[in-house]
């Protein structure tokens, strides 16, 4: 299934993604969906299509925006380091999120706009100190999200978070798809990429995380109870700006695609807000 929250009427609403439209499936958001008894039955049901005015992100507000640095095979090779031994983790917050096509917020206090290409695990059941078979229970599906980056904040510390939950900045979207429709299932092998104004920046494999979904739901469920519509951002492969020589960001204008093969793509053009936002 491939699942979406849409904006319509001053108002969202969970839908289902069909050749033949959007699904209306009598839910507020995705979030709203993945917390009911069943909710797998539920997104399956018919109803009446609807008209969208657009995608917001397809978790609104989820209870925690969990990220992990670091966790691409042949990207941490290339740099000359060792595979990490643990996941490293950190976090954004709501006020991050736009939808897939929503405009990202530059923020004028930084000079070093960054992108980064990442798959998304939903989760659709509560889980704690989960094994394997809960693990695997528990993710729902999977999306799309371009974890936009203020190099400059980041890096002024040891801790990234600063850098990484600037207000507006990450879209998420378009859609929710379920492990049965992707090649690999909980551990999907699709291609990632993204561009910036037509240019390729970003291209790799999801199967080359060195922490496949499976093991960053056990390892993040030991620390706390994850719940439905929580996401864990997996990380990013190399091509990011401040990794080239010279570093290259982003600028107002730029049109930032991000895809990956079978779920979607995200496509955002970089705008500075109005001095009050």
């Amino acid at each position: 299934m491939r699942l979406a929250t849409i904006r319509t009427a001053g108002a969202t609403k969970a839908v289902r993604v069909t050749d033949a439209g959007l699904v209306d499936l009598g839910f507020a958001d995705v979030k709203a969906l993945l917390a009911a008894d069943d909710w797998r039955a539920k997104a399956a049901v018919d109803g009446p299509l609807v008209e969208a005015d657009g995608f917001a992100p397809v978790i609104p507000d989820p209870g925690k925006i969990l990220c992990v640095g670091l966790n691409y095979r042949n990207h941490i090779l290339e740099m000359g380091r060792d595979l990490p031994e643990y996941p490293t983790l950190f976090a954004k917050f709501t006020d991050a999120l736009i939808g897939p096509e929503d405009d990202i917020r530059l923020a004028p206090e930084s000079d070093a706009h960054d992108w980064e290409a990442e798959l998304v695990v939903v989760v659709g059941k509560a889980v704690r100190r989960a094994s394997e078979e809960e693990a695997v229970e528990a993710i729902a599906g999977f999306t799309v999200m371009n974890d936009v980056t203020m190099r400059d904040w980041q890096f002024r510390t040891r801790e990234w978070l600063q850098g990484k939950t600037f207000e507006g900045t990450t879209p998420l979207g378009p859609v929710l798809v379920t492990p049965e429709e992707l090649p690999g299932g909980v551990r999907p092998a699709l291609e990632i990429s993204c561009s910036v104004d037509g240019e390729e920046m970003q291209r790799a494999n999801t199967g080359d995380l060195v922490f496949d979904p499976v093991a960053l739901v056990r390892y993040l469920s030991t620390i706390m109870t994850l719940r439905p519509g929580d996401v864990i951002a997996s990380g990013t492969p190399g091509g990011v700006g401040h990794a080239r020589k010279p570093a290259r960001y982003l600028q107002a204008g730029s049109k930032v695609v991000v895809e990956i093969e079978r779920i979607g793509r995200l496509e955002n053009t970089t705008a500075y807000p109005d001095a009050a936002a």
